[in-house]
Formats: structure tokens, C-alpha cells, sequence
């Protein structure tokens, strides 16, 4: 599942960057003045664009899959928990395409316990809260500058399409001790917007991950490869008068199997549904507004959404499949 947080603080947000060229360029003086070939050179940077960011979120309520709160009537609802964020994120544009990589250490607090399904009798829970690492990397390659044409560009439709590819990874010390690692490959299409951006990856996906709850010692998942889509977005807000932009993500996982495993260990993995995640940031650029520094510090507040969180489906005695949070937090442009 794409990671949650590929607009952490709106820097997978990135428009495509195309037909720029490596070349140098000779300054265009006056012939007589200066020879030509004692010019003055300018080299364009590999990099076109390049950003770095380190932000902080606040987010609540988080839910968490099977951790859930019996009510007096014997039914069960999410057990809610907030979630303290620290992020890296890069972005940058070159030549030939974009990377983008961002690195979150989220906090949860107490109601989602660390613990581990390796300790003696089998099981220990903690009194404070879980920490997990989540990494992903994306990149394109554009398909319009690999050919040198504009052979894949639709005026006023799609402006390039591109390779796109990329991977995630994470780490959790709580008892299910997930070790989620996926890939993705497929096209991205960047549309002709008037301002902003619009951009739709379209991929094949793949997921590795642990369960810590499989009995035996083999307690590694591989899910069926399945269609993904990635729509990320971006437009100014420019009719508030303030240096403003709504910027978010759509994630779609389709349907990825049981998980195949040991089937000594579990022999009947629940099914995976639909996976739906969507984030809205609205984000104010604060250094253009105060000190007329565009992009050095932004804050930012959002809402997300998740439907089937990393594909489980809620059943009567299982929740914390759905989540609907309110985020908020400030990040700082450092590169």
C-alpha cells in the first residue's frame, strides 16, 4: 500500500519537469567585443528542481487494524489514538525525470502498544505506545525526453507520460511486527491543467510483508501482484488573495489475496479488500506571507481517509479498518 504519506507535507506533490536539457550555454555578447570561444560558459544544474523538507504532524484519531474497544452490549468500534509524526522528504527534477523519497517515524500513543510476538510464552504487550519507520521512493522517467519528441504529450490534455517506479518499506515493534515491503511499476500521465498539477500513476503491484500472529516459525506474507493507482494534485488558491494551495493524494490497492504463507503456520488468512487512501492537505506558505520568502516554512491542516486499512475488512469482531483523521503541522524547506 502506498505509503500514507506521500504528501507528508505536500512534497510527493511535484509537477513533471520536461525537455530540459544538460547542455551548456554561451552568452550571447556582442561579436568584436569578446571571442568566441573565450565566451563565458554557464552550466545548467543536473538537478532542475530540488527540495528538501523535515516537517511535524499531529494526527487524531488514528485507527489500527484489531485494536478495538468492546462496548456493554458485546459489539465492538475503533479504538482511537493519536500519532506524532516527524518526516524527511525529498524531492527533485532532473533531465530525464523525477525522484522523490521521504522517510516518516510516527508515534502512537499508549492505546496502540509496542510489543512482540517473540517473547517468552509468546506474546508481550507494553504500556506506551508503538513506533514505526515507514520509507518510499518514487521516480518517473519522462517518455517525451527519452525520445526527444513530443510524441507523448496532448495539448490540453496530457502534457507527458512517463516510467513510473518506486518501492516501500516499513518497520513496527508492535506484536503483528509488520515488515512491509512492496514495488510498483507502471506509467504516469501529468495533465494539462491551467495551474497547479494533476498527475495519475497507473501500476502493477507488489507486496511482501510479516505477520506476527502466524503461528510457527515462518510468519513472512506474499500478497498477488494487483493493479495500483497514485492521483496526486496540487492547485493555487490564488482568489483568497493568499499564498495558499489545497494539495492531496488518491490511493487505490485493488483486492491482493489471502497472503500466501506457511500453510502450516495459517492456513486461512482472512481476504484483502479494496484499499482506499485519501489525503486533502490546504497549505499556507507562511515565509511568502510574513516575510516574503516563498517556500522556506508551511503550515498546513488536512483530513484522511482510509477504507480496508492495508487491505483488512471489517468484520463484527474485527475493527480499525476505517480511519477518518484530522491531521495538522508545519514543515521547513532546508535544501
Amino acid at each position: 500500500m502506498l505509503a500514507r504519506w506521500l504528501v507528508a507535507a505536500s512534497l510527493a506533490l511535484l509537477p513533471v519537469w520536461h525537455g530540459v536539457t544538460g547542455q551548456a550555454w554561451a552568452a550571447d555578447l556582442p561579436s568584436g567585443i569578446v571571442p568566441p570561444d573565450a565566451r563565458p560558459v554557464k552550466e545548467i544544474p543536473f538537478f532542475v528542481f530540488s527540495d528538501t523538507q523535515i516537517s511535524y504532524r499531529y494526527q487524531y484519531p488514528s485507527a489500527n487494524p484489531g485494536s478495538q474497544v468492546r462496548e456493554a452490549d458485546g459489539s465492538f468500534r475503533n479504538r482511537d489514538a493519536p500519532k506524532h509524526i516527524l518526516g524527511i522528504a525529498h524531492a527533485d527534477a532532473w533531465a530525464y525525470g523525477t525522484n522523490f523519497f521521504a522517510l516518516d517515524i510516527l508515534k502512537s500513543g499508549s492505546q496502540f502498544p509496542a510489543g512482540t510476538t517473540n517473547a517468552p510464552g509468546g506474546f508481550a504487550a507494553y504500556d506506551y505506545g508503538n513506533t514505526e519507520a515507514y520509507g518510499l521512493y518514487r521516480g518517473t522517467l519522462s517518455l517525451n525526453a527519452l525520445s526527444g519528441t513530443k510524441a507523448f504529450t496532448i495539448p490540453g490534455i496530457v502534457k507527458d507520460v512517463s516510467l513510473s517506479y518506486g518501492f516501500d518499506a516499513n518497520a513496527q515493534n508492535s506484536p503483528f511486527g509488520p515488515k512491509k515491503r512492496d514495488v510498483v511499476g507502471g506509467l504516469n500521465f501529468a495533465f494539462d491543467v491551467p495551474a497547479g498539477f494533476l498527475n495519475l500513476s497507473v501500476h502493477a503491484y507488489k507486496e511482501w510483508n510479516r505477520n506476527g500472529f502466524n503461528l510457527g516459525t515462518d510468519r513472512s506474507v506474499s500478497f498477488d501482484t494487483v493493479p495500483e493507482f497514485e492521483l496526486v494534485y496540487s492547485f493555487p488558491l490564488t482568489f483568497t488573495g493568499l499564498p495558499l494551495r489545497i494539495a492531496g493524494f488518491n490511493n487505490v490497492v485493488l483486492p491482493k489475496g489471502r497472503g500466501v504463507t506457511n500453510p502450516a503456520a495459517f492456513a486461512f488468512n482472512p481476504k484483502t479488500g479494496l484499499e482506499f487512501l485519501s489525503r486533502t492537505n490546504l497549505v499556507l506558505d507562511l515565509g511568502q506571507l510574513f516575510y516574503d520568502q516563498p517556500n522556506r516554512v508551511d503550515a498546513f491542516i488536512g483530513f484522511q481517509y482510509w477504507h480496508n486499512k492495508f487491505g483488512n475488512i471489517e468484520r463484527v469482531d474485527f475493527k480499525g479498518t476505517e480511519e477518518k483523521s484530522f491531521l495538522a503541522g508545519v514543515s521547513f524547506h532546508v535544501f
